[in-house]
């Protein structure tokens, strides 16, 4: 009995994941694992780049999306945790790229109803890659995930990226990524 309830199990759940297969997200910034110019390294901490958000594209969104979230995160910083770069949530379901530069104060504006949230540099907005002096290079993962519901709503106005990831765990339908390097 247990064979022919996996084998019912893998039909049911077969069509999900070959749609989330095609869930793909794409930089006209940079290369899937390429390096990330002077244009999106961060103007601070001792860096001095321009800080403009990369741009993104993405498309194959699994049926039932209703919203967006966007990150930048680096698992290479030496914190113990990563390091966020960009909580960018409530996209619209009908959103499908962000040009270079979007939500800064001198840039593109977002898209109605889309909230930038605080980054690990204790700002809300693209914060860009900025990692120690004489480190290794280190990965930058740019993830868009789609979700199941309209509105994030998460509990507190500067909710942190983890609550946020919290929140997007439990309403994701799928998600795609593009990776970056950078260092100094």
């Amino acid at each position: 009995m247990r064979p022919v309830i996996a084998v019912a199990l893998a039909f049911v759940c077969l069509p999900a994941l070959v749609r989330a297969a095609d869930f793909t997200l794409t930089s006209s910034s940079f290369a899937d694992g390429g390096t990330l110019s002077e244009r999106h390294v961060y103007s601070g901490f001792g860096c001095s780049g321009d800080n403009l958000s990369p741009a993104l594209s993405w498309s194959g969104a699994p049926a039932g999306t209703k919203s967006f979230v966007v990150t930048a995160y680096d698992p290479d910083a030496p914190t113990g945790s990563g390091w966020w770069h960009w909580v960018l949530y409530d996209l619209p379901a009908s959103t499908s790229s962000l040009p270079e530069g979007v939500g800064r104060k001198a840039g593109q504006a977002l898209p109605e109803g889309a909230v930038e949230g605080v980054s690990d540099y204790g700002t809300a907005g693209f914060g860009g890659a900025c990692p120690p002096q004489g480190d290794k290079p280190h990965r930058y993962v740019f993830t868009v995930h789609a979700l199941k519901v309209e509105k994030l709503e998460p509990p507190l106005a500067n909710a942190s990226p983890a609550l946020i990831g919290f929140l997007v765990h439990f309403n994701k339908l799928a998600s795609a990524s593009v990776t970056a390097t950078y260092g100094r």
